[in-house]
């Protein structure tokens, strides 16, 4: 299946990394969001971004501006009329994702695959959202996905070996490498690392170590770049929460209980680098 133009559903950090992974590869990209200014936002990281690749002559000023003009703001869901993929970055909420696909359903042409950037969420529930589940994938970018080379392809119960391989090779397209997984909740990435993070948590809840020591702990005994203390705080607390309530959830196993110290610090709204104050506080 021949694929030039895409949606991206969601301007946020990941949308907009997406959208500009997108561009650079030549595609003609839709970043679409619920308003105008959530657009404008992801746009402009985009041009920060760019911006940065110019100063350090990666790119000359002339291909800036060849990618950002692969680049159209959309506020209408109705835009997807036209487009060839569909890649949704919006909330992590299955209720939000599932009326998102069903609307897509209806507006987007029959040909057009529906995919979805959830870290966590079950793509074969997503998929009966619409009358094409074999067209409907999940596409598992890495944050940030400019640097991060990883996507994790998702099958879902129905989805077509076309679709996939097309997915595959788009993916490549990207400069991204993709890896087949299985729609298990958490996937592959978040099945391994968040219960690493919650487990972090319960070693500071128990106070078994400062957060310092136990960031340095993996840093340096387990050669990660960041701790996992700190890749919490990136990553946003309520995100983490919500991948855990849906790892508990899915297998219905106490091993993924989230310790209660992350769900006092989300219902104190200190949510990590986007508040400014997680594990640690951020300027």
């Amino acid at each position: 299946m021949n694929v030039q133009k895409i949606m991206v559903i969601g301007a946020g950090q990941m949308g907009s990394g997406i959208a500009q992974v997108c561009a650079q590869a030549g595609y003609s990209v839709l970043l679409n969001d619920l308003k105008q200014e959530f657009v404008d936002r992801g746009l402009s990281v985009i041009k920060k971004n760019l911006n940065r690749q110019v100063e350090k002559e990666r790119m000359t000023a002339q291909q800036m501006e060849e990618i950002l003009n692969h680049l159209t703001p959309s506020t209408e869901l109705t835009d997807a009329k036209d487009v060839d993929l569909i890649i949704e970055a919006a909330v992590e909420n299955m209720e939000i994702k599932t009326k998102i696909f069903g609307q897509l359903d209806e507006i987007a042409p029959a040909h057009a695959i529906l995919a979805s950037n959830t870290s966590s969420l079950p793509i074969t529930e997503i998929a009966a959202a619409t009358k094409r589940p074999e067209q409907v994938i999940g596409m598992h970018f890495m944050n940030p996905v400019p640097v991060m080379k990883l996507v994790e392809i998702i099958r879902g119960l129905a989805t077509a070996d076309e679709v996939y391989q097309t997915i595959e090779d788009i993916t490549k397209t990207l400069k991204k490498v993709p890896v087949e997984v299985n729609d298990f909740p958490g996937f592959v990435s978040n099945r391994v690392l968040m219960p690493m993070i919650n487990e972090a948590i319960f070693t500071l809840y128990e106070g078994v170590a400062t957060k310092e020591a136990i960031d340095e702990v993996m840093k340096l005994g387990m050669n990660h770049p960041m701790g996992p203390l700190t890749l919490a705080d990136f990553i946003g607390l309520d995100t983490c929460l919500y991948i855990m309530e849906t790892l508990h959830e899915g297998f219905g196993d106490d091993k993924y209980r989230p310790c209660p110290l992350l769900r006092k610090y989300v219902k104190a709204g200190w949510l990590g680098k986007k508040t400014g104050r997680g594990f640690y506080e951020y300027e």
